[in-house]
């Protein structure tokens, strides 16, 4: 098969894109495979690092008020999807996969204008502009969560999950405990809020930390690499500082060993954490980030929350109070803990990339 990959601009469109490549050339080592990105998003970086073939074109998003920027958007788009177009005619792939983001809409429509098959992968449970856009002559429609498939004409759109959550399922290895001073067998919270780290919830978990330094479960705090310094300076300033049960780190570089290991993860409500989370069958605590384009991690929240897998603390009612009333409520009984558990698990899609994979192969049919 030769194929031509596009997603970009954040690391939720990109690592998709990544563990359904990376599937791929296990499952068919002859695969060949083009990846093209944006000329300023991450995947310039981060693919070809990867070992994929990289091409790229400059796009910019439009802006959500009426603005003379969004003329050179225009002008972009047609430039890119002119120069994708001569991208796709000397590749000659077989079918056009995009997971989102602004830089997939000239690669998928030049691919649609060139007749060749594309399918689209939405990976939030509200459909992003790019994707509705694609999915007018899109074959068939890929999606993490069963609230995307109404989105879609009846019959184009399947549940298949995040390809990323398959990655982390499969992870092998132990994790270190020791390294932490914690202990493998007691019940443990993750609480993160991404590598860079959330200001609030970091916030929230220096104002608690005194009741966490008693709880019968321990905690494993990421602060975020740029954050952590700051975190340290206000547990100073709280004259409290982390009991043996709690250990604040900067970052976790191992995430896929210890997600498996713990009992209860806080943290936003990106899609593909939150595949990862339900493919492992993880009782959450989500703090949707009020920040991102159609305040689309609250409505991935509330999904969970309605299935039971979750409980949501929206930014403007945050504090070290409702966040620790959160997760000491699960922490504490072992019944609730089980359920969510179960419910996790029942929206997880283990073998997402493998599905994914599946749902490509079956357009060239």
């Amino acid at each position: 098969m030769r194929i031509v990959v596009s997603g970009g601009g954040t690391g939720g469109h990109i690592y998709p894109a990544l563990a359904t490549v990376n599937r791929l050339k296990e499952r068919e080592p002859k695969t060949e495979v083009l990846y093209i990105g944006g000329e300023r998003g991450l995947e310039k970086d981060i693919v070809p690092k990867a070992g994929i073939d990289f091409k790229a074109v400059d796009v910019q998003g439009f802006d959500r008020a009426i603005t003379l920027n969004n003329f050179k958007t225009v002008y972009l788009f047609l430039t890119a999807t002119k120069n994708a177009r001569k991208m796709l005619k000397d590749f000659k792939p077989d079918v056009v996969v995009g997971t989102g983001g602004y830089v997939s809409g000239p690669v998928l429509y030049a691919a649609q204008l060139l007749k060749i098959p594309t399918v689209i992968h939405e990976q939030n449970s509200v459909v992003g502009v790019t994707n509705k856009f694609l999915a007018r002559k899109a074959k068939k429609v890929g999606v993490a969560f069963p609230d995307a498939i109404k989105a879609f004409k009846p019959g184009q759109a399947e549940l298949v999950g995040n390809p990323r959550a398959q990655e982390v399922v499969q992870s092998t290895g132990e994790f270190d405990w020791a390294g932490l001073g914690l202990n493998a067998d007691t019940p443990t919270v993750l609480v993160f809020g991404g590598s860079q780290g959330a200001p609030k919830l970091n916030a929230a978990m220096v104002d608690a930390m005194s009741e966490y330094n008693q709880a019968d479960y321990q905690v494993v705090f990421a602060t975020g690499k740029k954050r952590f310094d700051d975190v340290q300076k206000a547990l100073k300033d709280h004259a409290v500082m982390p009991a043996g049960n709690v250990a604040v780190v900067p970052y976790i570089s191992n995430m896929p060993e210890l997600m498996p290991k713990v009992d209860l993860v806080v943290g936003r409500a990106g899609a593909t954490s939150i595949a990862e989370q339900t493919a492992l069958g993880k009782p959450m605590v989500l703090i949707p980030s009020p920040y991102v384009t159609n305040d689309h991690q609250t409505k991935n929240a509330q999904s969970l929350v309605d299935a039971q897998a979750a409980d949501m603390v929206t930014e403007d009612v945050l504090s070290g109070t409702t966040l620790y009333q959160a997760v000491n409520q699960i922490m504490t009984d072992a019944t609730l803990r089980a359920d969510m558990a179960k419910h996790s698990k029942q929206l997880g899609v283990p073998d997402a990339a493998d599905e994914f994979i599946n749902l490509i192969e079956n357009v060239l049919q």
